[in-house]
This record gives C-alpha cells, sequence and structure tokens, in this order.
C-alpha cells in the first residue's frame, strides 16, 4: 500500500510542475453505508453517516485531465445482529450498532468538460475514479470487533460544478480490504461499501 501510495504522490507532482491549476476548498456530505462479511453467519444493515473535510483539484489547463485528492474525517458504519449466533449472543451481544471514526484520504483521476464555449463558467460536468485510503482512529462501545490500522476502498462517482466555485458530487466505494474483524473468529470479517453524496466549495 505505501509503495502505490508514493506512485500516486509522485503523479501529483508531475501533474502540478506541468503548469496546472491547483486550488483547495472544504467539503462535507453523507454517507450510506453497510458491511459485506466474508461469510454469510450474521444479518446486516446499513447506516447512515457524515464526512467533511479539506478537497484539493490539480487540473492540466486545457485539457480536462487532472487529480483530485483531500484530508477527510468520516464517522460510518452498520448495524450487526450479532445475537444470532451463540457464539456472540453467549457473551451479551446482540443487534449492535457499530460505528467507526476515521481519516480518509482520497485520491482521485478526474476528468472535467469544459469545452461548452464558455458555459462551463456556470456550469462543467465531471467524473473521477480512484483509491481511498482511510486509517480508523475511534470506534464506538465495546463490540466484539477488532479494527486494522488502516484500510483500501476503490470509488467512482460523477458530479457538476457550478460557476466555478460549487461542486455537487455522488460516489460508490467498494472496500478492497476489510475494515472490521470479529475478535473470536479470526477469519470472519468485513469490507465496508458505501454511498456518499458530496457538497464542496473551492476558494
Amino acid at each position: 500500500m505505501i509503495k502505490r501510495l508514493a506512485i500516486l504522490l509522485a503523479m501529483l507532482s508531475a501533474v502540478i510542475s506541468a503548469s496546472a491549476e491547483f486550488r483547495w476548498g472544504v467539503e462535507a456530505g453523507y454517507v450510506y453505508s453497510d458491511f459485506h462479511w466474508k461469510q454469510d453467519l450474521v444479518t446486516s444493515k446499513g447506516s447512515s453517516g457524515f464526512q467533511a473535510g479539506l478537497a484539493g483539484e490539480v487540473m492540466i489547463p486545457g485539457v480536462g485531465f487532472g487529480i483530485d485528492f483531500g484530508l477527510m474525517y468520516r464517522m460510518h458504519g452498520g448495524k450487526v445482529n450479532f445475537g444470532e449466533r451463540k457464539v456472540w449472543a453467549s457473551d451479551g451481544f446482540g443487534n449492535e450498532q457499530i460505528w467507526l471514526h476515521q481519516i480518509v484520504l482520497p485520491l482521485h483521476l478526474r476528468f472535467k468538460y469544459t469545452r461548452f464555449g464558455g458555459l462551463e463558467r456556470v456550469f462543467a460536468p465531471f467524473a473521477y475514479a480512484g483509491p481511498e485510503f482511510s486509517f480508523t482512529v475511534a470506534h464506538n462501545k465495546p463490540t466484539p470487533l477488532e479494527y486494522p490500522a488502516g484500510s483500501v476502498g476503490i470509488q467512482v462517482g460523477l458530479g457538476a460544478e457550478l460557476f466555478q466555485k460549487l461542486q455537487i458530487s455522488a460516489g460508490y466505494t467498494w472496500g478492497v480490504t476489510y475494515e472490521v474483524r470479529t475478535i473470536k473468529l479470526d477469519n470472519f470479517s468485513a469490507r465496508s461499501e458505501y454511498v456518499n453524496v458530496n457538497i464542496a466549495y473551492f476558494f
């Protein structure tokens, strides 16, 4: 993971050095997530959460391609019915709401269509795809779970920029590595998949 991150950062530096347009902004959004377990042992339901933080964008003028990245705080999770299995019900666990508090570093390739004969100053659609690196810094009450230091997901999304300042986007993320794992059953783990809707304002 560290090697891939270094390659992506090198790509970012190359884009910046090519006289690219760089800007910062703030971003906030809604997240709906669920756990996808390695085996069908428990019932899991999705939960609503949120995210907020800083967003950056580097675009190559006249081409439409670039990179977006950020530093986000995200709270998301899911509801898991551990009471369905005696291995956890015997410890007093039932239908548990799980919350994860994470620092997220998204890094996406982006394409923004800007050849509208001047209309792009008002409306410019874009698409993006790339990895997200999440680092769990806290979680809610004691649960039958343990948490790795971090996880990786792949996100794709669409959006539009309004008046060259405001961006509205929606994306879907597939977890590539597991995000939670039960303590008693070492191989019983889950990845997160979630939908998010974001609003960003660039200065």
